[in-house]
């Protein structure tokens, strides 16, 4: 048996790599029946399901329908935050969401990419994290190793390419600073999800 390069694998590499592809069915089994699960329009049977695929879901958090998730095990979401419909949640590193957060439609969190310029394409993984009270835009793309800070404010369509400092407020392509929260005393919560998204 050979790889995808051509190279002769030894019977121990043959057994890991039949352990390693029987590992990624399940998980894309997993993956398929939470995306199915998103559908569902009713908020706790949803949360049910997520929480007991491996999602870290805090109290009052809700999770809108359509979500998809990569490894919902590695995927953690504070208390009072809401996550918009047919969100994309990367947990194949760390995803770490904040309390109070609240994160719009269509939002695109990646903790995964490919490395360009490695000769065998191989994917770089880093932990994202989102601070308390982060509002993100519809549509906007985060990518893998951002942080962004307490507080700030991500436009609709921006795409996060760098650490974002707390209570900032960016946009664009890619993201840049184009102003700054004025209010730095957040107490608010966010409350009740709309019923039947």
């Amino acid at each position: 048996m050979k790889d995808k390069t051509g190279r002769k694998l030894g019977s121990y590499e043959i057994v890991d790599k039949i352990i390693n592809r029987m590992q990624n069915i399940m998980l894309e089994a997993k993956v398929c029946f939470l995306r199915i699960i998103g559908y569902i329009p009713i908020h706790r049977i949803r949360r049910f399901f997520y929480r007991a695929f491996g999602i870290k879901i805090g109290k009052g958090s809700t999770i809108h329908t359509c979500a998809k998730f990569y490894n919902p095990e590695n995927i953690e979401i504070g208390n009072d935050t809401i996550i918009g419909e047919a969100a994309l949640l990367d947990g194949r590193e760390k995803l770490i969401i904040g309390n109070h957060v609240s994160i719009a439609s269509e939002v695109m969190i990646y903790n995964s990419e490919h490395n360009i310029n490695n000769p065998d394409f191989s994917a770089i993984q880093e932990r994202v994290l989102i601070g308390d009270y982060v509002f993100i835009g519809p549509r906007a793309i985060i990518l893998p190793g951002i942080t962004i800070g307490k507080g700030a404010i991500i436009g609709a369509g921006a795409v996060v390419t760098k650490d974002i400092p707390p209570f900032a407020i960016a946009g664009g392509v890619p993201a840049t600073i184009i102003g700054e929260r004025r209010n730095k005393n957040l107490k608010y919560k966010l409350g009740r999800a709309s019923w039947f998204r």
